[in-house]
């Protein structure tokens, strides 16, 4: 007796089981989700259903805007090993001047430059964590804050194009990714804006927790050479976002322009050596393949739940509550909210898309705002315990003395407000459509 005898209800309920308790076991999401998917295959359709996972994984990897990632996080990965970034950080001293909290704004727009170039997370939070924690701690920066600024700050990639989790979200959706890349401008000022007044307000209510810099610490860079610092990083953004908005080039196109544009910059630095090319190109390799299995693995398993009826089962137990259609919009947030503290975005988004997102359109919402709202729920994933992968970044470079508790502590205001500029979303979906409409 195969697994369909169980009906959709208790196949659903137990393959989820599966999941989680595989999980627990410390295996990689791509495989738990890979064995799942293929023991309810063969267990729910017999052994003929070997099609059905060929034609999953053929439909997932010729997905033409996939090119872009690889590109992404080629030019992420170089950025991270030339001297961009850093001449940026040490640079943008200038504009911070002696305003209290002054070092952590010029981080949080250190940040929002460095996402608007690449789009890719992880590392521009380490990189975050050598240059700017240690210079604020050294300042006399309140040390929970330093940390929930280079975290949070860090963090913004989600949201700026040329976002790696919107390319992601268009894919499965269907929807356009230079509409999304439109759409998610605002918003991620929004939550920059957010981030910098509640710097602001607690550095003037108390000027201890980052403290105005000094004449000697302001001399140590001109007017001229910060400008000259900022010149490269807002060439290669131009670049990126402008070749997407002028309409000169596609997504994939811009992608490839980017990286163009950081070899160009690093070689008149004198910067690019077969060294840095080399590592770049194995740091990308590594990235992509978990990308590439996560998301094979995913595209079967949802797959094969879509033929089972969960998708029809899910969609109908959630529109079943009879409740508004915001209620159950805020409902799927939750959801989301509540994987992001265990599984990878990348596995949230490929498990749960396929099926919300057609409850989205259903309910009559734009599918465009509810990937701003779910880009903005996986910024949260990424500092929310126990995964929280930004604390992990973070701790890999912190001082000893930081602990991962000393780092989720630091953390819980920043997530209040990106809970609160999530809500602000929900409620007020122009603010993410306006640009599009």
């Amino acid at each position: 007796m195969g697994f369909s005898a169980l009906g959709i209800e208790y196949g659903s309920y137990i393959l989820v089981g599966c999941i989680f308790l595989l999980l627990l076991t410390g295996q990689p999401l791509a495989w738990v989700t890979g064995l799942v998917a293929l023991i309810f295959t063969f267990g729910w359709f017999g052994g003929n259903a070997l099609p059905l996972v060929t034609s999953r994984i053929f439909g997932f990897i010729t997905e033409y805007s996939l090119v872009a990632i690889p590109m992404f996080i080629l030019m992420a990965a170089m950025l991270d090993r030339s001297g961009i970034a850093k001449d940026l950080f040490n640079g943008m001293r200038v504009l911070a001047g002696r305003l209290p909290g002054g070092v952590a704004v010029q981080t949080l727009i250190v940040a929002i430059l460095m996402a608007a170039m690449s789009g890719v997370i992880g590392g521009e939070i380490v990189l975050l964590g050598i240059l700017a924690l240690p210079q604020m701690l050294r300042l006399g920066y309140d040390r929970n804050l330093s940390i929930g600024v280079v975290c949070a700050g860090g963090s913004l990639g989600t949201m700026m194009p040329p976002s790696i989790v919107l390319i992601i979200y268009g894919l499965v959706a269907s929807v356009s990714i230079a509409d999304l890349f439109v759409a998610a401008i605002t918003p991620a000022l929004l939550l920059l804006a957010f981030y910098i007044a509640y710097v602001l307000f607690i550095c003037i209510r108390n000027p201890e927790m980052g403290p105005p810099m000094s004449d000697e610490e302001m001399a140590k860079e001109s007017v001229s050479s910060a400008l000259k610092s900022v010149a490269a990083p807002l060439f290669i953004v131009l670049v990126v976002l402008g070749s997407i908005y002028g309409g000169i080039a596609s997504i994939t196109e811009a992608a490839a322009l980017g990286v163009s544009a950081v070899l160009v910059v690093s070689l008149m630095r004198r910067e690019l050596t077969v060294k840095m090319v080399q590592d770049s190109l194995v740091h990308t390799l590594e990235t992509c393949g978990m990308i590439i299995w996560i998301g094979i693995a995913a595209a079967v398993l949802v797959g094969v739940y879509n033929l089972m009826g969960g998708n029809r089962f899910v969609a109908d137990a959630i529109l079943s509550l009879n409740a508004p259609p915001v209620v159950i919009i805020m409902v799927m947030m939750a959801i989301l909210l509540v994987l992001g503290m265990f599984l990878d975005w990348i596995g949230i988004a490929l498990l749960t898309l396929p099926i919300f997102v057609p409850i989205v359109i259903t309910l009559g919402y734009d599918p465009i705002w509810f990937g701003i709202l779910f880009a903005v729920n996986m910024q949260v994933s990424y500092l929310t315990p126990p995964f929280g992968p930004a604390a992990f970044y973070l701790k890999s470079v912190a001082p000893k003395e930081i602990t991962l508790k000393h780092i989720y502590t630091a953390l819980l205001p920043f997530i209040a407000l990106q809970l609160v500029v999530l809500a602000i979303i929900l409620f007020f979906p122009p603010i993410a459509t306006w640009a599009i409409n």
